[in-house]
């Protein structure tokens, strides 16, 4: 797995054989298969010279052929108000699926290097049950030490040639990835009602996480409850919505969507399930936004036209991609209201040999109901409806790329569409902006802030059953 990442091959369940996700080709050498590597590869309709790379063991010299890829991480230079201060502070998203670290001049506010790199826990799971299942199977150890070495390394390379201090490290991320990079204890985010007792801000020293950088102050900034991280947190301070009389709505549709809605009374904040299927986890031929991904679908001339990341045949289809194709099979009346396929075929065609499944679909379905279920819960507590809300702002990498109207199309967000801004990488933004203050400003947004599990709503139930279906009422 270690060797195999490095060149592209996704594990996107942990390396548990049920995805799918891993498969190589066997050019020269050979790897044997067990009865249950043998059915899962049936399954998979697989051909004879496929292998499932968790479920295989090398055992020789072998030449396997892999889809090497280039991922985009979305950084950003988003300007932002400040007072300015003396000397220099990093900013650090610490996402589930990628990592950004800028370097920011803290007299003018100015980036002065980037670094970007992929979250090397991802070969354990690209999603946070998985790894919550690695971690309490084999201990928090070996995330904890790969996620700090990949940090210290970006943090290595910033400093690189340059004569400065650091007086600050400002590091943001979701409640799992907080309590894997501090070595904290994993179990009650693991099990219901997931409420750990850790969830405040961790200090730590250059010394103390073995990084060779001159820094004294390095802060994780506390999560706001279980799964809804300081990434949040940020992400509230970057829109400025906790300052705000009037209602606003930000959702974050990474790997652990989040959803806050609120104003400068009160701000009312869950985590949905949405993550998987937008990042191509539970999808058959889904992926990450990489070459070789459908990233968007239009209705043209003659049927339906793929753009595709790269400009080369289409391997796969990325969570924008996704949301458009089902928004285009709509418009086509290919899709019920149920989202069966009304041909009665258990596959749609997209570009080459991508297809979109029945299952794919239900996928999708599960993915926006729980966020329009989430939005509905959230406006509930406040009490008020979708007119009351002013703007709704769209955060993270997955978010800055969606086709807005195709999203609105689909049920999963019902506002108008000159409502909703992508506001880029939130949680980096707001990083960069607690870089010019102390902890108790984030300790004031916390105090705004009412988590609260979807789940445990008495009819939380009936409210995704009815979100589920594309012609749901808009009320």
């Amino acid at each position: 797995m270690d060797i195999l990442h490095e060149f592209g091959v996704e594990f996107p369940c942990g390396g548990k054989g049920r995805c799918g996700k891993c498969k190589i080709k066997l050019l020269e050498g050979e790897i044997s298969q067990d009865a249950r590597h043998l059915q899962t590869a049936r399954d998979l309709r697989l051909g004879p010279e496929w292998r499932l790379a968790c479920m295989g063991r090398a055992e020789d010299d072998l030449v396997l052929e892999v889809g090497q890829f280039e991922v985009l991480i979305q950084a950003d230079e988003t300007p932002f108000a400040f007072q300015a201060l003396e000397g220099y502070g990093v900013a650090v998203d610490l996402g589930t699926t990628s990592l950004v670290a800028q370097l920011l001049d803290l007299s003018s506010g100015k980036v002065l290097a980037v670094e970007t790199a992929m979250n090397p826990q991802r070969p354990f799971g690209s999603d946070l049950i998985s790894r919550l299942e690695y971690a309490l199977a084999q201990g928090t150890g070996t995330l904890s030490t790969l996620i700090r070495k990949a940090v210290g390394e970006m943090l290595s390379k910033l400093h690189r040639d340059r004569s400065l201090g650091l007086n600050k490290v400002v590091i943001v991320g979701n409640s799992v990835m907080q309590h894997l990079f501090s070595g904290l204890d994993i179990t009650k985010l693991s099990f219901y009602p997931f409420e750990s007792n850790t969830l405040g801000a961790q200090a730590f020293t250059a010394a103390s996480l073995k990084w060779n950088i001159p820094c004294e102050e390095i802060l994780f900034y506390p999560s706001i409850g279980s799964f809804v991280g300081s990434d949040i947190l940020a992400g509230i301070h970057a829109t400025g919505m906790w300052r705000s009389k009037e209602y606003s709505v930000l959702v974050d549709l990474g790997t652990n969507g989040e959803i806050v809605v609120g104003n400068r009374d009160g701000l009312w904040c869950a985590s949905t399930a949405a993550g998987p299927a937008f990042e191509g986890a539970r999808i058959s031929m889904g992926m990450l936004a990489t070459t070789g991904a459908i990233s968007s679908v239009e209705q043209g001339p003659e049927g339906i036209d793929c753009k595709v990341i790269g400009n080369v045949p289409a391997t796969g289809i990325c969570g924008s991609g996704l949301i458009d194709a089902v928004s285009v099979l709509l418009e086509r009346d290919q899709l019920g209201a149920f989202g069966e396929i009304l041909s009665g075929q258990e596959k749609v065609p997209l570009a080459g040999e991508v297809v979109l499944t029945q299952k794919d679909i239900q996928e999708f379905q599960l993915a926006k109901a729980a966020v329009a279920a989430g939005l509905h819960i959230l406006m509930r507590k406040l009490g008020i409806a979708k007119e009351d809300v002013s703007a709704v702002y769209i955060s993270g990498a997955f978010g800055n790329f969606i086709n807005l109207a195709r999203m609105v199309q689909t049920g999963m967000m019902d506002f108008p569409l000159d409502r909703i801004y992508k506001r880029g990488n939130t949680a980096l933004i707001g990083a960069k902006m607690f870089l010019f203050s102390e902890l108790r400003l984030a300790e004031e947004i916390l105090d705004l802030c009412h988590h609260v599990n979807l789940e445990s709503e008495k009819d939380f139930q009936d409210i995704f059953v009815e979100k589920l279906c594309f012609t749901h009422p808009t009320s």
